[in-house]
């Protein structure tokens, strides 16, 4: 039997090919997007970022709103940053955690405490080296069983 797309399908199909330009993953992936409200061809998105100072969010906002202003029937699209509820790693889909690994960086448990895993050799012998890694969202670590450094994504707070 055949399915028919709908336009809230398409736009969530949209949502999830806008990707983060700091990380190999697509808002969906990480969690970001809290709603989509649909109004005749008025689009309003409500996301919240990993961080306040997130220096990528605005990048996602202009591509989220590209993206949906592409669709047929989209008119006007508005993007909305949320803080009432700040952002964790529960949010993050296990798809986009794997993704992480994949690309090399070590990913935090859903709690943050636990020690870091090294990507590559799968050792929990890490140190951290920098808390200030090439991005807000990521710490530099080294692993002293294979001697590699690791970058992990960093869950806000940490």
């Amino acid at each position: 039997m055949p399915t028919t797309r709908t336009f809230e399908d398409q736009i969530w199909e949209a949502l999830a090919t806008v990707k983060d330009p700091e990380l190999p993953l697509t808002v969906m992936d990480l969690g970001l997007i809290d709603e989509v409200q649909v109004t005749g061809g008025r689009v309003h998105v409500r996301m919240t970022p990993t961080y306040s100072a997130c220096p990528a969010i605005d990048v996602m906002r202009q591509d989220i709103r590209t993206k949906l202003l592409n669709l047929p029937g989209v008119e006007e699209v508005q993007v909305e940053l949320s803080f009432a509820e700040p952002w964790t790693m529960a949010r993050m889909t296990e798809r986009g955690r794997a993704r992480l690994l994949e690309h090399g960086l070590s990913v935090p448990t859903r709690q943050s405490a636990e020690a870091v895993t090294c990507p590559f050799c799968g050792s929990t012998n890490t140190a951290l080296e920098n808390p200030f890694g090439p991005t807000l969202c990521r710490a530099i670590y080294y692993c002293r069983d294979c001697h590699n450094p690791i970058e992990r994504f960093k869950p806000p707070l940490e």
